[in-house]
């Protein structure tokens, strides 16, 4: 027996591809599935852990895999959830017989193992836990006697598991020491520094070149992010099991890891403007970094787009009348007027659905590139959450949020898999990362230095700021 044949990880999260048709036979709909149109509406949690459970004929769609695996959470731990798929498994295939059906396994065996497999490869942080691992263990050494490939396989899973583990973790530790260091240096600067500080353009004078690698910033920070910590970030308790919320504390940390970039991109962007004590050398930062704008916004890097967008509109800079006259503003309203919030960001999701069809039509991986404003993505997907009930009035999990659910996660984790074309500028990543940057404070008293106060209110704030 083969491998079932499944769709490769990457088309599987598309959402022309993702397609939440399932199956049906009849015994599913008196199974406890909820079908309408031939889509599966709800469910009870039961009934749907027991669609996920492959038998000698049977293996679920990956559509529906990675739909449950994603939502299950909001119901049950990971390990809970691995512990029952086991024991029904057992159960199912009578794998605690004294004598083995070999030839009902060799089925079987094939089909829990890519079950296992898909796991592993979309949720990696579920097996930071012991518990899982020896779910695992105990599976592969109840069917491994009937066939000796399924210990190569297993180990093959295992040290793959292990290999992602390893790199997503030391891509967090890189990022933990960064945070470290940069929260320093936060607060280092109350008042203008020294004209010793570098600034951005002697680090780097050209727009393409900064927007590329703030493209690669973005890029590695997604990739550390797990689908699952979208979930997570909005877990409650479950009403069926008022006595505790489902993750005890919340794992979520690459998320707010990458919110926290954005802010210092922000942040960066004025403190480079108000820096200079020149008025044409502020007005020549300003042109700059509205043309690095203009560069992510046709790589489709809008995070990096809307952070320096931000950083531009923050009062401090915004003031600066007299530097403002000096800037050709037509291109920076242009992309104002593309992350306009109006609409609920009409301009700004247009724009992304363009980028996302290229990004499906794509022949490069410089086409590839679709780097969503983050905030607004997680805004959707709480307002999602928070719209519908995880469970309907019977106590059926509400299996249609879910599928909504996976259709924004897993265009996402399409995005974040894909391989930044560009070449790495240690150099401008080091300072993107570690230059000083001002608190608001900050910014507002280099603000005033620069162009002085025009009225009380601004007066009587440099007053007190002095």
């Amino acid at each position: 027996e083969g491998m079932p044949q499944t769709l490769s990880s990457t088309s599987m999260f598309t959402p022309c591809s993702f397609s939440p048709h399932l199956h049906t036979s009849k015994e599913d709909e008196q199974g406890g599935l909820i079908f309408q149109d031939g889509n599966l509406t709800s469910a009870s949690l039961d009934a749907l852990i027991q669609h996920l459970i492959p038998t000698t004929d049977y293996y679920p769609e990956k559509a529906y895999i990675f739909t449950f695996l994603l939502s299950s959470r909001l119901f049950i731990e990971p390990h809970e959830l691995l512990s029952r798929v086991c024991h029904k498994c057992i159960e199912q295939q009578r794998l605690d017989d004294p004598v083995l059906d070999k030839a009902r396994i060799r089925k079987f065996g094939p089909k829990i193992l890519q079950l296992l497999t898909e796991w592993t490869e979309t949720f990696p942080y579920d097996f930071q836990e012991e518990r899982m691992i020896g779910h695992l263990k105990d599976m592969i050494h109840r069917i491994a006697p009937c066939d000796e490939a399924y210990w190569k396989k297993m180990n093959q899973l295992l040290q793959t598991l292990n290999q992602k583990l390893a790199t997503l973790s030391h891509g967090q530790e890189g990022i933990v020491k960064i945070s470290a260091a940069v929260s320093d240096k936060l607060v280092a600067f109350k008042s203008k520094p020294p004209s010793i500080q570098r600034e951005i353009l002697s680090v780097c004078s050209d727009p393409y070149t900064l927007a590329q690698q703030l493209t690669h910033v973005e890029l590695e920070r997604l990739s550390h992010i797990g689908p699952e910590e979208f979930v997570q970030a909005f877990v409650h308790k479950d009403p069926l099991d008022g006595t505790k919320p489902c993750f005890s504390e919340q794992k979520t940390s690459n998320l707010e890891a990458y919110v926290k970039w954005f802010n210092r991109l922000c942040y960066l962007v004025a403190t480079e403007i108000c820096m200079p004590a020149k008025k044409k050398q502020r007005a020549q930062v300003i042109e700059f970094f509205i043309d690095v704008a203009r560069e992510c916004f046709n790589i489709g890097n809008f995070n990096s787009l809307m952070a320096i967008i931000s950083g531009m509109n923050m009062s401090p800079v915004s003031r600066l009348k007299k530097t403002w006259s000096k800037v050709k503003t037509a291109k920076f309203f242009i992309l104002e007027h593309q992350m306009d919030p109006t609409g609920n960001f009409y301009n700004y999701r247009t724009a992304l659905r363009g980028a996302a069809h290229r990004s499906l039509t794509a022949h490069s991986n410089r086409e590839k590139i679709v780097i969503p404003f983050f905030s607004l993505l997680i805004k959707d997907i709480y307002f999602l959450n928070e719209g519908c009930a995880n469970r309907l009035p019977n106590g059926h999990v509400n299996f249609e949020k879910f599928l909504e659910l996976a259709k924004q996660v897993g265009e996402f984790i399409t995005w974040k898999q894909v391989e930044c074309p560009f070449e790495q500028d240690a150099n401008i990543i080091h300072y993107l990362h570690t230059a000083p940057i001002f608190t608001e404070d900050g910014l507002y008293l280099a603000s005033y230095e620069s162009e002085s106060p025009e009225n009380q209110t601004e007066k009587d704030r440099w007053k007190s700021l002095r």
